[in-house]
């Protein structure tokens, strides 16, 4: 039950953010054991001026097509989903999109599942996953 919030800059097609968000869930499903159903983002893009980062900081350097993915997930995951969901981000959006590496950053932060309700003012809990939905 992860959501993400994607972070970009204005000069995004639509058919770029399509992309962005589709690839994401597809690797998400794959190496973070993220339900096919399970989609939630919301894709922020913003003026220049708004969207503030170092340009070389842990980067080889990164351009005005900087991307920021932060991923909060309502379970554990291993390092190695962590890590493999990383690189598979990376290789699949220069691929598909041409991304350079060096412009992702993604940031996955954990939280409860009673930090949660998805509707009708119920706390989650994981028992109210119906069995087609996992």
């Amino acid at each position: 039950m992860p959501f993400t919030r994607i972070t970009v800059r204005e000069g995004w097609s639509e058919s770029e953010l399509q992309t962005l968000s589709y690839t994401l869930h597809e690797v998400l499903v794959a190496e973070f054991s993220v339900p096919p159903r399970d989609r939630f983002q919301v894709i922020d893009v913003l003026p220049a001026q708004r969207l503030i980062y170092d340009t070389h900081y842990l980067s080889g350097g990164r351009s005005e097509r900087y991307v920021l993915l932060h991923i909060v997930a309502g379970k554990a995951r291993t390092t190695e989903q962590k890590r493999l969901t990383y690189q598979r981000l990376s290789e699949r959006l220069q691929r598909q999109l041409n991304l350079n590496p060096d412009d992702l950053m993604i940031i996955i932060q954990q939280t409860h599942a009673e930090n949660w309700s998805f509707s009708g003012g119920k706390m989650f809990e994981l028992e109210m996953i119906p069995s087609d939905l996992k």
